[in-house]
């Protein structure tokens, strides 16, 4: 296999790893408001994924370094094509992990129903705006002989791109439901479950139609079995859920996700960024570094990926407990 196709399955590990752990951290975002009813119960919602969104995030930045150094074109071309929408995510990840650190900083209500806020929408951004980035990336977009891109902000929210950033919203807004139960007691666990239900009848819908257009326009004979694959996951985490079988219902999940981004790497490949124009196309041969680039990353993924992954499995089995109100410590104000 060539290096330029093993860096493609690497890259596309690594974003499938990013939006597998992410996207339960998005969920949870989202579902802040909706699940903690008072600032003890938004604690226990936020406690949650308090140990692990910052180690999640680092999937990310792994994710655009390797795609810099691997494919420095794609890299280019995606952070001027996609400058606004790519803007907005940095933004909206920066804003929320200021919030995470600094809600608990005062003991003030409207102090921590602003960063509640910019939890919540510092998780939707990305959420929604990650699948329409990924969207246009199987769709193409306008590019000229020269790998610039050639269109306007518009050519980015097509029909097409905005259904795939409806499924990723869903689709997370699900996962971290599932989460959520999976990692609690009491009453927020089963408003966790009632939410995963509805979730999952929206995620069928909206993820089954985005995969059955991306199938037929950009699909290829394997991609039937990653769209079924995502498909009955999401099967199986709603059976799951209604069972309480919370730890099946995130399986389900996490196999939606993993099976549906494997559905579009596999689409894409070997373009790693299709043009609409009929020329001008980036694909794994004319977007690569060098040989030599790639070689020197190859040994450095060998030995650096597996210690990240042992590290934070690690970091998981820590903290696998469940968590409920009663550990949260009440606030008394000082007499």
């Amino acid at each position: 296999m060539e290096l330029t196709t093993v860096w493609f399955v690497v890259i596309a590990f690594l974003w499938t790893s990013y939006f597998f752990l992410e996207g339960f951290d998005f969920g949870v975002g989202m579902l802040l408001p909706v699940l903690g009813r008072d600032d003890v119960e938004r604690r226990v919602v936020i406690n949650t994924i308090g140990p692990v969104w910052d180690g999640n995030e680092v999937w990310f930045i792994v994710a655009g370094a390797a795609t810099f150094a691997a494919f420095p074109e794609w890299y280019a071309t995606l952070f001027s094509g996609f400058y606004l929408p790519l803007l907005a995510i940095l933004l909206a990840l920066i804003i929320r992990g200021v919030a995470f650190e600094y809600r608990g900083k005062r003991d003030d209500a409207r102090w921590r129903s602003r960063w509640d806020k910019a939890i919540f929408w510092g998780s939707l951004v990305p959420a929604f705006l990650w699948g329409v980035a990924f969207a246009n990336m199987v769709r193409g977009v306008p590019l000229d002989a020269d790998h610039e891109y050639a269109g306007t902000l518009a050519d980015l929210l097509s029909p097409y791109a905005l259904l795939g950033g409806l499924t990723t919203l869903i689709l997370f807004v699900l996962h971290g439901a599932v989460f959520l139960a999976l990692k609690t007691s009491g009453t927020i666990r089963f408003r966790a479950r009632r939410i995963a239900d509805l979730a999952v009848v929206a995620a069928i819908a909206a993820g089954g139609s985005f995969l059955l257009i991306t199938q037929v326009q950009y699909g290829k004979p394997a991609t039937w079995l990653t769209a079924a694959g995502a498909a009955a996951g999401l099967l199986l985490a709603g059976a799951a859920n209604r069972r309480g079988r919370e730890g099946w219902a995130f399986i389900g999940t996490g196999a939606a996700i993993v099976l549906a981004v494997a559905t579009l790497f596999t689409a894409l490949f070997p373009d790693v960024l299709p043009s609409t124009l009929g020329s001008g196309s980036l694909t794994t041969a004319n977007a690569a570094s060098s040989d030599y680039t790639l070689t020197i990353m190859t040994w450095v993924a060998a030995v650096f990926t597996p210690i990240v992954m042992i590290y934070q499995g690690w970091t998981y089995w820590v903290f696998r407990k469940r968590i409920s109100t009663s550990q949260i410590p009440v606030k008394r104000p000082v007499p």
